[in-house]
């Protein structure tokens, strides 16, 4: 088979066509005739068609610009928020395990040595992490109380420091009501003005330490220019209080370069991409000169209160995280618009395009088609006056070869035709290969259509072959999952009654992964004959790392707990062996308490979990709040602060871990302690069973068939005492 220009020499196309001559000795007097009338109406057909080409080339562009940004716009400004949103998160939780060390310091200061020093900046200091003390102009640093408050906060220093090496932060800082801060970062030289002399500054007058206490809870700033640098930035600060009484904001600020240079990067491509805070202020934005420009705070415009309805409606819906991809006109413009709302700072992240500039490709692709349209025509006119004295010559020539090829090339055309279709009805079963015979070989395109079976059929064989790999593959992985599921069930006691010959107390508990395997757990066990220990605990994330760790922090729990001790000891010393090698940063949540059966005397402690609830006999369900301990595995060699409490018969408690409480349902309501105490009091006085039965159908009537996203895992233990036991 060879080509020759547009025409094919020896294969199919040519084969057919001369087997059509036969038809054409018939209509060849009469197209003679029509020749002329047909090529008029054939060069008005082309430019009809040329017309609705024009027509059909822009919709189609448009329709495809538009898909294309309906797909990939939202989801790359998801992403774009997402990233830079996590950033913040983080912060947010590097203040807060900062202030939580802090509270400790400033509660119990007789627990820590109140002599460590903390100078203020030196210059050959610069390019080193050191903590320094800044202060404003009116305050007596000489005073006794400020001089033993700066010492306690000393205690700080190794955190403070640790905190700024190993996270991108600009600084890290506590500063107090006396007026007086103690700043960690590595840029001791710019703490001094031109002349030499200390930058003498009062925390208690910036915007963020006065927001942060009118709040009252952990704070982010707006943009702020950094006092020493001048750089943009913001700050996240958390107030600290001990009885009731300010003592301190503890905080970290982070430089805002990478953002600021990702937003004008965007300006390279015909788009614009601004981020709005919480007031509906543009702070950062690609858009220097335009609308969407970034304007001092007392000129900038609150877009969620702004004319414009629709700009106004996406502006609010993208800051609440509610924004859909949509067309937004503003002046004589209209933009596709796509928001992402950042949750940590209460920001959004927006993108705009211009649609008149998805326009373009349409146009451009128009005018040239139309230029090549027009030259194709001049040479049509030429050619279609040349082809019809041309036509008629070829007519009577093929007249006389028409019927001679017609009989010899039909019987060559349909015989290795039928011969292919015979062999390919006969594949069934385990005959599926299609294999190339010689009769097949004609160098036309008959010789391609065998090729191109075969070729199909090897594909298909193998794609079989693939498929029953896999099938089997994902057969193995999902026995080994099983397997996994019914180690982790195995390691929790769940024999109930647990101690049957103990009639002064009676529990019950459950857990339902969200997955295969699962990160909670609970445990209960005698540590004598006189005490029982009961755990309930969260391990961060999900699936098997998860259940992996939690098997380890349960091993451990028991095994130190069997050797007495105090709750505080077995926590402190079982946090301080979680924290070795945890590379993976994994963490976890634990309630545990210790109960004396004879008296119902117990003591807890609660290492970051969520708060019990207990019911006194006669009453109901209550949740039982105190100020809660660091999670294990987060940071070696801290305390664990326990408290004691008494159970007297017909007492009960109820321990559960954050599933319970964050059930969602299809509309992402959470189910919420509210309902949960619901779900508890229904029959307040019912066995720990049927406690947790209560609880359980409370939570499937309110998520209904919303899936299930974290592990729900409870415990109810129900004492009895030991005179009403023995009745």
């Amino acid at each position: 088979m060879h080509k020759l220009g547009r025409l094919i020499i020896g294969g199919i196309e040519s084969k057919i066509f001369n087997l059509v001559l036969i038809n054409l000795v018939i209509v060849i007097a009469a197209f003679a005739l029509v020749l002329n009338h047909s090529a008029n109406d054939l060069t008005q057909l082309v430019a009809d068609a040329n017309v609705k080409q024009e027509e059909s080339m822009r919709n189609t562009t448009n329709a495809t610009m538009d898909a294309v940004v309906t797909n990939t716009m939202g989801q790359t400004v998801a992403m774009e928020a997402y990233i830079a949103d996590d950033l913040f998160e983080h912060l947010k939780s590097l203040v807060q395990m900062l202030g939580d060390y802090t509270k400790v310091l400033l509660e119990s200061p007789e627990n820590y040595p109140q002599n460590i020093r903390i100078r203020v900046p030196d210059k050959n200091d610069d390019g080193k992490a050191v903590p320094q003390l800044l202060y404003g102009e009116n305050v007596d640093m000489e005073a006794p109380a400020n001089r033993l408050k700066v010492k306690l906060l000393g205690n700080l220093s190794d955190m403070m420091v640790s905190l700024y090496n190993t996270n991108s932060i600009n600084s890290c800082f506590v500063s107090v009501p006396e007026g007086f801060t103690i700043i960690t970062d590595d840029r001791s030289a710019t703490k001094f003005n031109d002349d030499g002399t200390p930058v003498m500054i009062d925390g208690t007058t910036r915007s963020w330490y006065k927001n942060t206490a009118a709040k009252g809870e952990i704070y982010f700033s707006d943009i702020e220019i950094d006092a020493f640098t001048g750089k943009k930035g913001m700050v996240c600060a958390v107030p600290i209080y001990v009885n009731g009484r300010l003592e301190a904001i503890v905080g970290a600020d982070l430089f805002l370069d990478a953002i600021e240079n990702g937003i004008d990067a965007v300006s390279d491509n015909g788009g614009i991409t601004f981020i709005v805070n919480q007031d509906g202020h543009v702070i950062f934005s690609s858009d220097k000169e335009g609308f969407f420009k970034v304007n001092v705070s007392s000129e900038a415009e609150n877009l969620k209160n702004i004319e414009n309805s629709e700009l106004a409606a996406f502006i609010s819906g993208a800051l609440t995280g509610d924004a859909a991809i949509k067309q937004v006109a503003i002046g004589d413009k209209s933009y596709y618009m796509a928001g992402s709302a950042m949750p940590a700072v209460g920001w959004a992240l927006v993108s705009a395009v211009d649609k008149s500039v998805l326009e373009t490709p349409a146009n451009m692709l128009i005018e040239s088609n139309n230029a090549i349209l027009e030259d194709s025509k001049t040479v049509y006119e030429y050619n279609i006056s040349k082809s019809k004295l041309t036509i008629l010559i070829i007519l009577v020539v093929i007249f006389l070869l028409g019927i001679l090829n017609a009989v010899v090339l039909s019987k060559r055309i349909v015989k290795p035709l039928n011969s292919m279709a015979s062999r390919i009805s006969e594949l069934s079963g385990d005959d599926l290969a299609f294999r190339m015979e010689d009769k097949y070989r004609t160098g036309d395109e008959i010789q391609v259509l065998a090729e191109n079976f075969e070729a199909l059929s090897l594909k298909t064989l193998n794609y079989i072959n693939e498929i029953t790999r896999i099938t089997a593959e994902k057969e193995r992985i999902g026995a080994e999952l099983n397997v996994a599921t019914q180690i982790q069930a195995d390691m929790l006691p769940r024999i109930f009654p647990p101690f049957p010959d103990r009639k002064e107390f009676d529990l019950f508990a459950s857990m339902n992964p969200a997955k295969e395997v699962g990160g909670d757990f609970y445990d209960y066990f005698l540590v004598d004959d006189d005490h029982i220990a009961l755990i309930m605990a969260d391990v961060s994330g999900k699936g098997v790392p998860a259940a992996l760790f939690m098997v380890i922090t349960k091993t451990l729990i028991k095994n130190r707990a069997q050797m007495g001790g105090s709750v505080s000891e077995i926590l402190k010393e079982v946090n301080d062996q979680l924290c070795e090698g945890n590379e993976a940063e994994m963490f976890v949540t634990v309630w545990m308490a210790i109960i004396e059966i004879s008296t119902g005397k117990g003591i807890a402690a609660n290492a970051g979990h969520e708060h019990p609830a207990i019911r006194h006999r006669d009453g109901e369900f209550e949740l039982v709040e105190y100020r809660h301990s660091p999670a294990l595995a987060v940071m070696e060699g801290i305390p664990f602060r326990q408290h004691e409490f008494t159970l007297n018969p017909g007492d009960t408690v109820f321990v559960y871990t954050d599933g319970v409480a964050e059930a969602t349902d299809a509309n992402n309501e959470l189910f919420g302690n509210e309902r949960m105490l619901k779900g508890l009091n229904r029959e307040p006085d019912a066995e720990p069973k049927k406690v947790l039965e209560n609880v359980m159908d409370s939570i499937e009537d309110f998520v209904e068939d919303a899936p299930q996203f974290d592990d729900i895992t409870m415990l109810c233990f129900k004492y009895y005492g030991k005179e009403q036991a023995e009745h």
